[in-house]
């Protein structure tokens, strides 16, 4: 955290395993140029993240995938959340690299072009993640049912959906998880000129 309106006074891991959460203590620039109070705050540190929305322009389809999230079901929401293609970026890796080996892992397919969606931080007041997000143009007639790798404690459900379908979805609250209804919202504003791109 490099930044001349931060001051750090202290950092603390305490916490390192599936994620690492670092204890801050700090103060910041307010905006009328003065000094905030020294402030407490967790942050989890995870890594960087790409997430890829699989169309198929000629079938106007999506390929989705399901699986278990902790997370989502230690917040009372549902256990298996229909989402899209996501992974972790290791370090040295590109995102357009990541993204692709993670549409082969979870959806068993291959993507023939990426569109750049946006980058965006899904809960900044407390994870430092950042994800880029792309639309990936597949075959969806060459997907199987299931994917994920098992050494990573991976068991992913494939569905190819029409269109209307997952925007249905999302329209009725049923798509709990952001990157898919911000990839979503994107696909229906960018989805003609996007098919006269891939045509």
């Amino acid at each position: 955290m490099d930044h001349p309106d931060i001051e750090v006074i202290e950092k603390q891991t305490v916490c390192k395993g599936f994620l690492q959460i670092d204890r801050y203590r700090l103060r910041h620039r307010k905006f009328d140029g003065s000094w905030s109070d020294v402030v407490v705050r967790e942050v989890c540190e995870r890594g960087h993240a790409v997430a890829v929305l699989l169309y198929d322009p000629g079938r106007d389809s999506l390929v989705m995938i399901e699986q278990f999230r902790v997370g989502a079901a230690a917040g009372g929401g549902p256990a298996w959340l229909t989402e899209i293609v996501a992974g972790i970026i290791e370090e040295g890796e590109a995102p357009d690299e990541v993204a692709r080996r993670e549409v082969r892992e979870e959806a068993g397919c291959e993507v023939t072009a990426l569109e750049t969606i946006c980058d965006y931080f899904p809960s900044p007041g407390a994870f430092s993640e950042k994800v880029t997000l792309f639309c990936g143009r597949v075959d969806s007639a060459a997907v199987g049912t299931t994917g994920g790798c098992p050494d990573e404690h991976e068991d992913i459900r494939i569905t190819v959906m029409p269109y209307d379908a997952a925007i249905r979805l999302m329209d009725e609250n049923r798509l709990n998880n952001s990157v898919t209804i911000i990839a979503l919202a994107w696909l229906a504003r960018h989805k003609d000129a996007l098919q006269a791109r891939w045509a």
